[in-house]
């Protein structure tokens, strides 16, 4: 299992409803979380070791919202 993080600009309670359905459906997203109480909204995804962090962009992405690896 692989963890990455995330800057989102997801942003509130709201935003997180919107892409829960979307992350939750991917089969290589296992658990994920989002900092709220962050300014950079961080994003916390547990993988498999199979998915790149751009496609956890993409998927993020789906629902409207940007997700940058932070290195």
């Amino acid at each position: 299992m692989k963890t990455m993080q995330f800057k989102t600009n997801i942003n509130c309670g709201g935003c997180v409803r919107g892409v829960t359905p979307i992350l939750n459906d991917s089969n290589d997203i296992k658990d994920w979380k989002v900092a709220l109480d962050s300014p950079d909204r961080i994003l916390t995804v547990e993988t498999d070791d199979n998915i790149a962090p751009a496609e956890v962009s993409r998927i993020v992405a789906e629902a409207g919202f940007t997700a940058k690896l932070v290195e």
